[in-house]
């Protein structure tokens, strides 16, 4: 589960001048065309990931080859079909609401980060993606959709309902996987240095849930739901609807792996920071996602992270016995303002904190 990339285009949030309202409220539905406003070029070949279930982990995880799939589809993870399918129908409710009631939870003035609408980052592209968004932080779940229920009918309570209930399976589901990825590292056990950093960061992460709507496009070779880049946390849960549309980078040759859509599966995506972490033994992934002619298509990422005042360090012991810190520690806002002063440039944020070369995987 790994990707080496030489080049990124960073796609933090800076400081927004406005909220992204007249984006937001593209009438997707409406389009015959796809306009100037929206046009993409440069798709690459598709090809198909493989399936890996979660009971199915090996334990030298990290002697993943950099040619492998850089994130992997799991339908293994013990989480109710159920309770996934019930978020996902909510979403589709969500978009599928007359403009107004979405319109009184746009991101507010000034770059909000959470709401409707078009995320802050997205604006300073030149080009804008064909996607409709949604962003929460879970705890606030119910104050945040009294904004499009305000009379907190049925509605908002089956909504809130499923969205709290996909929370609670996304966050046992993410514990459970970083005791995998400890374990893979040689780093578990409550007497092991790792136990603790293990401990300290399951114990503290924090979670963000976005929900996508990618409308069925009258063109779909000339536009793209969300451009290629690599999370900024730890790891990524992405629930997808059956219609096809995330792909993930691969190299030697570089091609975009599309990945199924697998009636359960959720796709598992390392960020910067879990890289960071790990001493670069579990590469983040490149990732973006298409557009369909015929379907709409919905995505729900789970991201965790830390906190923000927790300094990500590298764990030493996740490299060779003679390995050193590659990278230097850094908290998440320090990081972000990396990828921010990098935008629209080919450097990754990544290299601009490393201290030491990494061990070349090829040699």
């Amino acid at each position: 589960m790994q990707i080496k990339t030489s080049s990124t285009m960073p796609t933090s949030p800076p400081p927004a001048e406005n909220n992204g309202a007249a984006a937001a409220y593209f009438d997707f539905r409406a389009a015959e065309r796809v306009p100037e406003s929206h046009v993409w070029a440069g798709m690459h070949e598709k090809d198909t990931a493989p399936v890996v279930a979660a009971g199915d982990e090996h334990d030298d995880d990290e002697d993943h080859d950099d040619d492998e799939p850089g994130g992997d589809m799991r339908d293994g993870h013990a989480v109710p079909v159920e309770s996934l399918s019930r978020a996902e129908e909510q979403a589709a409710r969500l978009f599928a609401l007359p403009a107004p009631d979405k319109a009184r939870a746009a991101r507010r003035p000034g770059g909000g980060s959470t709401g409707y609408g078009v995320p802050p980052y997205l604006l300073r592209y030149p080009k804008r993606m064909w996607a409709e968004g949604y962003t929460f932080p879970p705890p606030a779940i119910r104050d945040e959709f009294r904004r499009v229920w305000p009379d907190a009918g049925d509605d908002y309570h089956r909504f809130c309902s499923a969205m709290e209930e996909y929370d609670a399976a996304m966050r046992a589901l993410g514990e459970r996987l970083l005791a995998m990825f400890f374990k893979a590292l040689g780093l578990a056990g409550d007497d092991a240095a790792g136990g603790k950093t293990e401990r300290r960061i399951r114990d503290t992460l924090t979670s963000t849930i976005h929900l996508n709507m990618f409308p069925r496009c009258p063109d779909p070779d000339r536009a793209v739901g969300l451009v290629a880049h690599t999370d900024s946390g730890f790891f990524t849960f992405i629930l997808q609807s059956p219609v096809p549309g995330l792909q993930l980078l691969r190299r030697r040759p570089d091609r975009w792996v599309t990945v199924p859509g697998t009636p359960g599966a959720l796709i598992v995506v390392v960020g910067d920071l879990f890289h960071v972490l790990t001493n670069g033994r579990f590469h983040s992934v490149f990732h973006r996602a298409v557009v369909n002619r015929e379907n709409d298509r919905i995505s729900m990422p789970y991201f965790l992270g830390p906190p923000a005042d927790m300094k990500v360090t590298p764990l030493v012991a996740a490299g060779s016995p003679e390995s050193k810190a590659v990278y230097q520690a850094v908290t998440w806002p320090e990081y972000m303002a990396i990828r921010d002063k990098l935008f629209g440039t080919n450097i990754s944020a990544l290299t601009m904190i490393r201290v030491a070369k990494e061990e070349d995987e090829e040699s």
